[in-house]
């Protein structure tokens, strides 16, 4: 975020305000795409006035939670590979990636002038989508557990597919993803 100005490091409490309003707004977001922004500033513990300083219109909140939560879901899958074999890493991303798409539904129709805009470059987030899913494929691949063919592009194809066809049934959604994941177990 910059400050108001050049060279100016952003003060603690602005960045500590501006990282509620985001961790609000997504959540918010997730559940419902029109919530209003007062409710948004007022849940952060903050003034409408701080959530217009930091993000001066609707798109532009937006546009940091989805960056928030790309950048979350992509970080993941290493930290995943960390803590879990690939094939348990790959079905744990494969849940917090289906956040992720809840989350974007819930704000489709703001992201839709961001995205018509070229705010957000959809080349830019499929790119990462994929490498992240590819990092884990290729950790599994690599541990006999997961299938060597299995590319990671198609992979997210059919995630997409997954999450487009079970819209907000979370119980289907966890059945699909375990179908998947046992699509790409040798």
């Amino acid at each position: 975020m910059p400050s108001s100005e050049p060279g100016r490091p952003v003060r603690a409490d602005a960045r500590r305000n501006r990282e509620k309003l985001v961790e609000v707004a997504r959540a918010a977001f997730a559940t419902d795409g029109a919530v209003a922004l007062e409710t948004i500033a007022r849940e952060a513990g903050v003034g409408i006035g701080t959530l217009y300083r930091h993000f001066p219109t609707r798109e532009a909140l937006v546009e940091a939670v989805y960056a928030a939560e790309l950048d979350d879901v992509t970080a993941s899958a290493p930290a995943l590979l960390e803590q879990h074999p690939p094939a348990v890493a790959l079905r744990a991303w494969m849940d917090r990636y289906a956040a992720f798409f809840a989350t974007k539904l819930g704000m489709a129709d703001t992201l839709r002038v961001s995205l018509g805009s070229g705010r957000i470059v959809t080349a830019e987030t499929r790119r990462r989508i994929v490498a992240a899913i590819g990092a884990i494929l290729e950790a599994g691949a690599a541990a006999g557990t997961l299938r060597a063919d299995a590319d990671p592009e198609d992979v997210t194809f059919v995630l997409l597919g997954v999450f487009l066809s079970a819209g907000h049934e979370p119980e289907r959604i966890g059945r699909l993803l375990d179908l998947v994941a046992d699509a790409v177990r040798p």
